[in-house]
């Protein structure tokens, strides 16, 4: 057994040790499910009288005193009318045996100590590890039974868990400074983004500062995908139903899309993803092997429908702006292309200071071949072969997971770590060896035989929501010089030095340089401090000395100070900024 797999075992069996303390609490509690989760585990539970957070102290209490108690779990398999009887009182547990009983899985009730429960397993042996490891219970929350919002409101308790104490003392600290560094925080403080319910939920408002971002991370991009060799290219917000009818996205993601427009007799849907659109545009103009590879990208703006109770800020949104590109090539040249998609995450991670990575390949099942994966077995071992081996290649850590890849091809999930620890799901890359076919794109080959190419959907820089989300929490709202939306401010001493900061803000403006005049009455310490509440990299102050030797002392929030005169100061930014430091 994995530390993973081993953790999450103790995590479940806790969630279990809730639930028996919340009955011998609240003994009119209905429960529903408990499973473990990446920080510990949590229990839905159908209050007569929801507890207030001030219980939860109450409620751990009586979780370690039933713990001394409790030795390991003991597993039993029962029939369905032995489970119904069992739980003949709670309409969420029988609801989940006949889902058990529908699927034809056996149903099996785990017992601790006095109390049983309705589980499919995974416990810890021995409750010592739990007494050993380091929980609490940590929230309250609501949550709808079954994640849908047609269906009660329940209560939802979470309880942090880790295989420590200590380690639960570190992530408590990690926790403490992720709360600094949320992005709906800052995003607000520094004049990012906003959100307007006029507007409407999970559809983001870049102010100012948050579009000059943009500005700088769609310029990286156009950088780095012309030196590999990729095209541009624009495509509609809307789309006809026939074109998701042919791609597959229609029925089975109908529920992601926003509801279909009618015009002239016909529907039309907010665009929810840009391949269809992309394979049209391969599909314009006849391809010969010559051609191959072609690889397109766009800042395509997407648009899902997602629940309102799922949306969170910048990381869960409805409207996106995407950093997709697909690529199509032959089969030889697979590999080379693929490797090149590993290659150009690894130089974002290096421009953006992302230390930590991973990714995860998710494969097929060849029992469901022709099933819940297109039914070519040599294709998928070949191609799972080949991205394994670039991963391999370049070194990047990698796990492997079985029956999770797309319909029509295996994926890799991305995840990144921030500086200060906590974990993001960056972008999903997807070989696609289904879809083109469908969509009639060939090429022809050598020998003047049509040919149907493979198809890469890669998104390295993810959307600039997640990634500026992701950003704000890793930089702190420090933005590096390159990605600031001010990049230095000017401060005068006094009024009297005012005609010549202009002279120097004028300077570093007509340089590209993006500079700010600070033409408030205030004291120069009041105005570093403001420098430093906004976060700017640089600032300068312009005195009587800098403005008798033509010169500017330029600071930075690192602490460096340096005297230069205005064409270095220009040089040393513009040299900073051109390499991303």
């Amino acid at each position: 057994m994995s530390d993973t797999e081993h953790l999450s075992h103790i995590r479940h069996s806790l969630a279990h040790l809730l639930a028996a303390a919340v009955l011998e609490l609240y003994p009119e509690t209905k429960l529903t499910l408990g499973p473990a989760i990446d920080t510990g585990f949590y229990y839905d539970m159908d209050f007569k009288t929801p507890p207030s957070e001030t219980e939860l102290l109450k409620i751990e209490n009586k979780m370690r005193e039933i713990l001394k108690t409790w030795k390991t779990f003991e597993g039993q398999e029962v029939t369905p009318a032995e489970a119904r009887e069992k739980f003949a009182g709670n309409p969420y547990k029988l609801e989940l045996i006949d889902g058990i009983e529908e699927k034809g899985e056996k149903i099996t009730l785990y017992t601790s100590g006095t109390f049983t429960d309705l589980c499919r397993g995974g416990h810890t042996d021995d409750a010592k590890e739990m007494r050993s490891a380091g929980w609490k219970l940590d929230r309250i929350a609501g949550a709808y039974w079954r994640g849908d919002e047609k269906n009660k409101m329940l209560t939802r308790i979470y309880g942090l868990a880790f295989e420590t104490k200590e380690a639960l003392e570190e992530y408590e600290k990690m926790r403490v400074e992720a709360e600094k560094r949320d992005h709906r925080k800052l995003g607000k403080e520094l004049e990012i983004f906003t959100f307007d319910d006029e507007v409407g939920q999970g559809l983001p408002l870049w102010l100012p500062n948050g579009t000059i971002i943009i500005d700088e991370i769609e310029k990286l991009a156009r950088e780095q995908e012309t030196a590999r060799g990729y095209s541009r290219v624009r495509t509609p917000h809307i789309a006809n139903e026939a074109l998701y009818l042919r791609s597959g996205h229609l029925p089975y993601y109908k529920e992601s899309m926003y509801p279909a427009m009618e015009g002239e007799g016909t529907n039309y849907y907010l665009k929810a993803m840009n391949c269809p659109h992309h394979h049209k545009i391969f599909a314009a103009v006849p391809k010969s092997y010559r051609d191959m590879p072609v690889r397109y990208t766009e800042y395509g703006t997407c648009y899902r429908h997602e629940k309102s109770g799922e949306l969170f800020g910048l990381m869960r949104v409805r409207s996106m702006q995407m950093n997709d590109a697909h690529i199509y090539c032959t089969e030889e040249q697979f590999f080379d292309e693929f490797k090149s998609v590993i290659g150009l995450y690894l130089e974002y991670f290096k421009i953006f200071g992302i230390e930590k990575y991973a990714m995860r390949l998710s494969k097929h099942s060849k029992e469901k071949l022709g099933q819940k994966y297109i039914n070519e077995p040599e294709l998928w071992i070949k191609t799972e072969d080949m991205v394994r081996k670039s991963l391999t290649d370049l070194k990047v850590p990698f796990v492997e997971a079985e029956d999770e890849a797309a319909f029509y091809g295996p994926k890799i999930d991305v995840q990144v770590w921030s500086a200060i620890g906590r974990e993001f799901t960056l972008a999903t890359n997807q070989v696609d060896f289904a879809i083109p076919a469908r969509f009639n794109l060939t090429y022809v080959d050598k020998a003047g035989v049509s040919q149907t190419p493979l198809c890469i959907h890669r998104a390295p820089l993810s959307t600039h929501e997640r990634l500026i989300g992701f950003l704000i929490e890793h930089y702190a709202g420090a933005f590096p010089l390159w990605l600031s939306p001010v990049q230095v401010k000017i401060l005068p001493v006094g009024e009297k030095f005012m005609e010549y900061a202009k002279t120097v803000h004028e300077a570093l403006t007509t340089a590209g340089i993006r500079s700010e005049l600070d033409e408030s009455n205030e004291t120069l310490g009041k105005k570093v401090r403001g420098a430093k509440v906004e976060k700017v990299p640089y600032w300068i102050v312009v005195g009587e000395k800098e403005e008798t030797g033509k010169t500017v002392t330029l600071e930075s929030r690192a602490g460096s100070k340096d005297t230069f005169s205005v064409e270095q100061a220009v040089t040393h930014l513009q040299a900073e900024i051109k390499n991303k430091k």
